[in-house]
C-alpha cells in the first residue's frame, strides 16, 4: 500500500509539474490479478482497484501496519463501482453479482472480501474508496437504475452531464462515504464548471472510458492559485478540501467521485465565481 501524506496549500505553490503529479495523481489503479491501494492522509481515504482476470483478488486478512486494526474493515467501510465486465464480490461467504456500472457498499466489520471476474476475456474492474467508519451498515448492491440521478449544465457551456449518486443517504445509509459516477453527454467536455470547493471534506476523481490518445486537464489548487494535471484513462486525482476540482477533456470520458469528511450533504459546497479564478 502506497502512502500519501496530507499537504498544505502553501507548499503546493512551490511544486513543479512532477511534484504535483507525485502528490496528487494516482497513475496506476489496476494491476492484473492484484489489489492496488493508495492510502491518502486526506481524511484517510484509501483509493484502489482490483482487476481479477485469471484468478480472484482477495483483500489480505490483515493490513494492521497501515490501519492499526485486526482486519481491514474493522473500523472502515468500502464502496466499489465496477467499470469492466461482469463479476462477483464475495463478502463473508455471500456472493454479490456486480455487472458493469453497478456498485457494492461493504459495511464496517466485514472480514472476508474477494473479487472475481465472470469472463477473463472481459474482466471486471472494481474501483473502490475505503474510509474510516464508526458504525456498521448492511452490505448492499446498487444498480445504475437505483442510483439517484441529477442532470446539470447545458450544451452551450459544454458541461451537460448526469450525476449518478450511488452511495448517498437518499439511496442507502453509510457512515461517511459518498460515492457516485458522472457521465457527460455527447459533445460536453467540462465537468463541474463553474467549479467549487468544499472545505468540509476531501474528494477523489477517477477518470475512465477515455480513448488512448485522449487526456483530461484536471484543474486543482486554490481559486486564486490554480494548477493543472494531465490525466489519462483509468487514473485518479486526490483533491484536498482547500482545492477546487474540475476538468476538461480532449474527448469523451466518465468519472467516479468519492468523498469523505464532516457531513453527507451532497450540496454542501462553496461555489467559485468565474471572475474569481486566477
Amino acid at each position: 500500500m502506497e502512502i500519501r501524506q496530507a499537504i498544505h496549500s502553501e507548499h503546493v505553490k512551490t511544486l513543479d509539474t512532477q511534484g504535483l503529479r507525485e502528490q496528487f495523481l494516482i497513475e496506476e489503479i489496476f494491476v492484473k490479478n492484484e489489489l492496488k491501494m493508495v492510502y491518502s492522509h486526506l481524511d484517510r481515504n484509501i483509493i484502489g482497484g482490483a482487476l481479477p482476470i485469471e484468478e480472484p483478488v482477495t483483500v489480505p486478512a490483515s493490513l494492521s501496519e497501515q490501519t492499526g486494526t485486526n482486519y481491514f474493515l474493522e473500523r472502515r467501510e468500502l464502496g466499489t463501482i465496477n467499470i469492466g465486465g461482469s463479476g462477483v464480490i464475495t463478502v463473508d461467504g455471500t456472493h454479490h453479482e456486480i455487472g458493469p456500472h453497478e456498485a457494492l457498499y461493504i459495511g464496517k466489520e466485514s472480514r472476508e472480501i474477494c473479487f472475481k471476474s465472470d469472463d477473463p476475456a472481459n474482466p471486471a474492474a472494481f474501483y473502490f474508496s475505503c474510509v474510516p467508519a464508526h458504525q456498521s451498515y448492511p452490505t448492499r448492491k446498487v444498480t445504475l437504475e437505483e442510483a439517484s440521478p441529477q442532470t446539470l449544465g447545458d450544451t452551450s457551456n459544454s458541461n451537460r452531464r448526469t450525476i449518478y449518486k450511488y452511495l448517498v443517504p437518499d439511496v442507502l445509509p453509510t457512515c461517511q462515504l459518498l460515492m457516485g459516477m458522472t457521465r457527460l453527454e455527447e459533445g460536453s467536455l467540462w465537468n463541474t464548471m463553474p467549479c467549487h470547493v468544499h472545505d468540509r471534506r476531501m474528494e477523489a476523481y477517477f477518470y475512465f472510458d477515455m480513448a488512448d490518445d485522449s487526456v483530461v486537464f484536471h484543474m486543482m489548487g486554490e481559486p486564486q492559485e490554480t494548477r493543472h494535471l494531465i490525466v489519462r484513462n483509468r487514473q485518479a486525482v486526490l483533491s484536498p478540501s482547500w482545492s477546487l476540482h474540475s476538468g476538461v477533456g480532449t474527448g469523451s470520458y466518465t468519472f467516479i467521485w468519492a468523498m469523505a469528511g464532516e457531513n453527507q450533504t451532497f450540496s454542501d459546497m462553496d461555489h467559485i465565481a468565474m471572475s474569481d479564478l486566477l
